[in-house]
């Protein structure tokens, strides 16, 4: 529980520092990736938020060694409230009234995935059959990149409005999911008894290769994404679409089993189905910006 606290605040700041350090810098696209590393790389306080993400990445270790995946999620999804109180401190963001009971919902529907909880009965999986991975991962790799391409083709068009940043952040958030359910089975790996075996058995599997896959594509786009749309809304999308991925498959995955009580069934089933609910209907395109340079435009009209 302390490690899935202290990830969820390793987590929220890196991004928030990030997202402020992109705003410093000239903008970055997917199609430019030697541009993107290269900017960010010269940028502090981007390797500072980098360093917090990758702490926040050790603490997820130690969490997926000791919780089922389902409670690991639903804890890891409590930092979204610290993000959106970091990104309006910090980066002067404001939600509207619809985003904030979004967020509301979304926080309702993980406190449902989490009392359908129970320790005594709920197990830690420690493996999953490597063709079951690939069969899962690999289709969904492709559909977050072809959904992330697809979204990049729509905010090219002239007279779009402004992307609240839902569409990318569901995108990327597949790829993170992926890449949760890489370190899920990188974690059981740290059981072995000697650090030699352990290793090679790690790369006859195919979870570092997913790491490195989801790694740089996840960095690419997450970052393109992050600068040209609010933290306080892409981050929570992304994070609620990769805990319900690793929650849901990463189960089904690696065995953990569904709770057997008709409640406790129900409340699991409930609260992703209104975790999904709510991510289909948030707005897709963001007016707040799109009146700024009309407001500006305003200003500079003479008397």
């Amino acid at each position: 529980m302390a490690a899935a606290l202290l990830a969820n605040v390793l987590y929220s700041t890196g991004f928030v520092l990030e997202k402020r350090a992109l705003a410093a810098l000239p903008q970055v696209t997917v199609r430019e990736p030697a541009k993107l590393l290269r900017l960010v790389l010269g940028s502090p306080l981007w390797i500072g938020g980098s360093l917090s993400l990758a702490a926040g990445f050790a603490a997820q270790l130690v969490v997926y060694r000791t919780l089922p995946i389902a409670a690991a999620q639903g804890i890891f999804v409590s930092g979204l409230v610290l993000l959106v109180l970091l990104s309006a401190r910090l980066l002067g963001e404001e939600t509207t009234g619809r985003e904030r009971y979004a967020l509301g919902a979304i926080l309702a529907a993980l406190l449902m995935v989490v009392l359908s909880l129970r320790e005594d009965t709920d197990t830690v999986g420690s493996e999953a059959p490597y063709p079951l991975i690939l069969l899962v991962c690999v289709p969904s790799l492709a559909a977050g990149v072809w959904l992330y391409g697809s979204a990049e083709r729509r905010a090219r068009h002239r007279h779009r409005l402004p992307t609240t940043g839902v569409e990318y952040g569901v995108a990327v958030g597949v790829l993170y999911g992926v890449s949760s359910l890489a370190i899920k089975g990188v974690s059981n790996y740290l059981t072995a008894s000697g650090i030699g075996e352990a290793l090679l058995n790690l790369l006859r599997s195919p979870y570092p290769y997913l790491l490195l896959f989801t790694g740089a594509f996840g960095l690419v786009m997450s970052q393109a994404a992050l600068q040209r749309c609010r933290a306080s809304l892409i981050v929570p999308v992304c994070t609620t679409v990769t805990c319900l991925y690793t929650a849901v498959l990463g189960t089904l995955s690696f065995g953990e089993a569904l709770p057997q009580e008709p409640l406790r069934l129900a409340l699991r089933l409930a609260g992703t189905a209104l975790a999904i609910t709510v991510l289909l209907t948030m707005p897709k395109h963001d007016r707040q910006a799109a009146a700024q340079p009309s407001l500006g435009a305003k200003e500079l009209t003479p008397p």
